[in-house]
């Protein structure tokens, strides 16, 4: 990988990692507009079970989750990336400290699977399919669930190379 290379390929990775900070930004601060500008038009949002398709009605689904909340805070810990040209898919663990409306006071751990693409300059998610590895009392007195394995069901480092080649000079 030659120079420009490398600095194009850390140009995308500091791209997607503050698109990854852009969205837990919004949610603590119950940030509509700018928690739907991280999301493609066609986005899928993978929560609970069951896949809500398309910006708007992911936006309108967040918006009734958000509901359940008093308060919350949403914080990022770690990921990982991988970047071939203008796709790529990531893996992010968080943890959410929030109250309820009733007044309960919640603590989740969890993993986004991720897929993004670069659209009009910008990168943006595809695909966030959420997991909840722990979600009870702050004290962790709940059960917690392993990570999953997707790797059979809907691979976490999919070949992306055939359906959307790479441009010279990106994702090298």
């Amino acid at each position: 990988m030659d120079a420009s290379a490398k600095t194009d390929r850390l140009a995308d990775e500091l791209e997607l990692r503050n698109l990854v900070a852009r969205y837990a930004d919004a949610v603590n601060r119950r940030a509509a507009d700018d928690w739907a500008a991280t999301w493609a038009e066609e986005g899928v949002w993978h929560l609970f079970g069951r896949d809500v398709e398309g910006r708007t009605a992911v936006v309108e689904t967040w918006l009734g989750a958000m509901g359940f909340f008093a308060s919350v805070v949403q914080l990022i810990h770690s990921g990982t990336l991988e970047i071939d040209g203008d796709r790529a898919t990531g893996r992010w663990y968080l943890s959410e400290v929030g109250q309820t409306a009733k007044g309960d006071r919640i603590f989740t751990v969890g993993v986004y699977h991720d897929e993004c693409e670069r659209k009009d300059g910008r990168w943006l998610f595809t695909r966030r399919r959420f997991d909840a590895l722990y979600q009870g009392p702050p004290d962790l007195s709940g059960p917690m669930s392993p990570v999953p394995d997707l790797s059979a069901a809907h691979p976490a480092k999919p070949d992306l190379s055939a359906a959307h080649p790479a441009k010279p000079g990106k994702g090298d």
